[in-house]
């Protein structure tokens, strides 16, 4: 069963990472001017899906069992 929760932790962990690194990437390739069509409500999603997997990483990772 630790397995599992490691295996679970781990998936959660590049979760994290992916929807960071695309929120940054969108976000820097929008004020350089890149993606001027990308509208503030998806820069806005992306940034709570950060946060609500980040959040979800840190709770997962201080589970016991």
């Amino acid at each position: 069963m630790s397995k599992n929760t490691s295996s679970n932790t781990s998936v959660l962990g590049y979760l994290f990472a992916i929807s960071l690194l695309v929120t940054l990437v969108v976000y820097l390739m929008r004020g350089l001017g890149i993606l001027t069509f990308i509208p503030g409500g998806i820069i806005l999603f992306l940034f709570a899906l950060s946060i609500l997997t980040g959040i979800i990483y840190g709770i997962a990772k201080t589970w016991r069992y």
